[in-house]
């Protein structure tokens, strides 16, 4: 493995400048390196990446020849962990076609070994396992040799269980329930050692494999309630459930050096101790606060939060001691700890900023070296991006609106240049201090790019998410607008020259933005958008039933008692006030916001005759895993803003 000293790390992250932009295919790649993750013992990285056409998992051998290949052909793998120095598992996801246009994505994990040869499927021995639509999440791996693997998945029901009453009332007593199942990676084989009731969602567990904190949700009611199980002890104890007032807690994990759980209240770190429920502060916490955790130990090693970019509180200095070198060698950017060895002799890392795509590395303390594991945008290497910086304004009530803002790079200071405006999706998400690919590509096109974090945006508290609730069509839309004069009051843009783009909830904003402020933008693209909330609710309940908490949390988060509300805040609705071209982008397979709803805008546009496109992107889903496809979108973006927002 090629090595860098440390002292010349400086010198190899400065790339000189090309004159044109990159083409779209170098954006639109699916990354190069998706996830990589270091063995135990820390002679061995696994590093999944390769095309979306062949995505492959490469065993990188520290100081020994040889780079064992598994090719896994296109598919989608999402991560990589290792149980014991002997396993690597890895996620794959696949499409299940269940009939005509019903499609669902299913996740399944297989054993790799060091020779990157697949040795086993999970559950090979379970039958129930194949009904579970979605992923199977991994809640732990016990620290024996050797290593097994503890994964969520289904069981047969509990029959005449008595404290399941409500559930027979249902008819219900004998559908499937919640398991820990403990899988021995090197056959795929497993058994079940912990049995939730219909209530149960999730575990954690400790090093051993037993389950310490239980989280369910009451199938009826749809309130949470968590359970903890001090070691040494069987029986559960409940120390907190859902009301209908008061502040939340949010589960953030079980450390077991502590035998405790930590979550956040009220903006707030604490930590409860499992034998005598003393809870305790551990930091006032902040915006996007999250843990990061020691997996060899299984407890935490810092606490991350920031706005604009991460800070971490490090708990263990000497985790923190290998991140302050590799941050003070890759200054400017954000580094990520991905994972070390147990001995904390070795550590990798991704290392990134909004105008340095990521890279991956790897840190031997001893020898004062990093070593590169791979790029994930090889073809951006020698590209010039633009300049990122945040900025927070004022929304017309008053509430303090947070936002990166993007300009071209070698553009003027004093520039008036044409804006797009770049909502997330979720909307319960926040963009970060990292490379954004669509950004960045709209911003090597001439625009100037605004990234607000509108509310409801999540990582800025409970009080600025809850402010979103009900104003997807109203409060969320002004704040992109105020953005937009907030750049255009320092003479930044030209307020006459202004597009949005989005995806997913930012797709359902770029077609609002049009609907419902027809005056505000030139035109709008879509990308996996929502057109209209009525139908987005029938299609959810037809999905996941009218009974499902996810199905009554969106009806809280539209505010869907008003009828009229959700008409007014549908753009398909107010197709007869949109005055600007639309450009509208959707995988014919996406499972997360069905393509109807684009045809369905199309549809009505065009009874509307109003100017518009629909592109739909074969056998692609909501996020547009597949380079073709994700290049084929970047390119029709080109097109459309080009004629519609010309840059002179």
């Amino acid at each position: 493995m090629k090595s860098l000293w440390l002292a010349a790390v400086a010198a190899c992250i400065v790339t000189p400048a090309h004159a044109a932009p990159p083409p779209a295919s170098a954006f639109g790649r699916v990354p190069a390196v998706v996830d990589a993750a270091i063995s135990p013992n820390g002679q061995r990285v696994a590093i999944l990446g390769g095309t979306s056409e062949q995505r492959v998992i490469s065993i990188a051998t520290i100081d020994q020849p040889g780079l064992p290949i598994l090719q896994l052909g296109e598919v989608e793998a999402t991560r990589l962990r290792w149980a014991g120095d002997d396993n690597v598992i890895a996620s794959i996801a696949f499409w299940h076609n269940a009939g005509p246009k019903q499609f669902y994505r299913i996740e399944r994990h297989v054993t790799v070994t060091p020779q990157a040869k697949a040795i086993a499927r999970f559950f090979e021995n379970a039958t129930t396992s194949q009904y579970l639509v979605g992923g199977q999440p991994i809640v732990g791996v016990t620290s024996g040799s050797p290593a097994r693997v503890l994964v969520n998945d289904l069981a047969e029901g509990m029959g005449s269980d008595s404290m399941n009453t409500r559930m027979k009332r249902k008819g219900l007593e004998n559908a499937s329930v919640r398991a820990i199942w403990s899988i021995d990676p090197a056959t795929g084989k497993g058994r079940i050692v912990e049995r939730g009731d219909y209530d149960t969602v999730s575990w954690d567990v400790d090093l051993s494999g037993e389950a310490r904190v239980r989280v369910d949700v009451d199938e009826l009611t749809h309130k949470a309630a968590f359970y903890a199980r001090a070691k040494g002890k069987s029986q559960w104890a409940q120390f907190w459930t859902q009301t209908s007032g008061g502040p939340e807690p949010h589960m953030l994990g079980y450390s077991e050096p502590e035998d405790a759980v930590y979550f956040e209240r009220e903006g707030k770190l604490l930590r409860r101790r499992l034998a005598d429920g003393v809870e305790e502060a551990v930091s006032d916490g902040g915006p996007s606060m999250g843990l990061i955790w020691d997996v060899h130990r299984n407890g935490v090693a810092g606490i991350a939060t920031g706005a604009e970019k991460s800070a971490v509180q490090w708990l263990d200095p000497e985790v923190g001691a290998a991140h302050g070198v590799l941050s003070r060698a890759f200054k400017g950017r954000q580094v990520t700890l991905a994972g070390w060895s147990a001995d904390r002799t070795r550590f990798m890392a991704r290392v990134s900023s909004p105008a340095a795509p990521g890279g991956w590395y790897l840190y031997d303390r001893a020898r004062k070296e990093v070593s590169p594991l791979g790029e994930e945008y090889p073809e951006l290497k020698d590209a010039t991006f633009g300049t990122t910086r945040w900025m927070t304004y004022k929304a017309r009530d008053g509430l303090e609106i947070p936002a990166y803002v993007t300009r071209p790079p070698g553009a003027a200071p004093d520039a008036r240049l044409p804006l797009i405006v770049l909502p997330h999706g979720g909307p319960a998400a926040r963009d970060d201090y990292d490379f954004d690919y669509l950004a960045q590509f709209l911003a090597t096109r001439g625009y100037v790019v605004l990234q607000p974090q509108f509310r409801g945006s999540a990582g800025f508290g409970d009080a600025f998410q809850e402010a979103g609730r009900g104003e997807w069509g109203g409060k969320v839309q002004t704040d992109l607008l105020d953005g937009v004069a907030a750049l255009a009051a320092a003479g930044e843009i030209d307020a006459s020259r202004v597009c949005i783009v989005g995806a997913s909830f930012g797709g359902y904003s770029a077609l609002s933005g049009v609907a419902l402020h027809p005056d505000a933008y030139r035109c709008a693209a879509s990308i996996a958008g929502i057109g209209d909330l009525g139908q987005f609710l029938s299609e959810e309940a037809r999905l996941y039933g009218r009974a499902s908490a996810g199905f009554e949390d969106l009806r809280g988060q539209l505010g869907a008692s008003d009828g009229n509300k959700i008409l007014a805040m549908s753009p398909a609705r107010q197709v007869g006030a949109i005055k600007a071209p639309i450009l509208l982008i959707h995988g014919d397979k996406d499972t997360v916001v069905l393509p109807s709803q684009s045809q369905l805008m199309a549809d009505r546009l065009k009874a509307a005759g109003k100017p518009h496109e629909l592109v739909m992107l074969a056998d692609e889903n909501h996020y547009l895993t597949r380079t073709a496809t994700r290049t084929q979108a970047l390119e029709s973006i080109e097109r459309f803003l080009a004629k519609n927002l010309p840059l002179n």
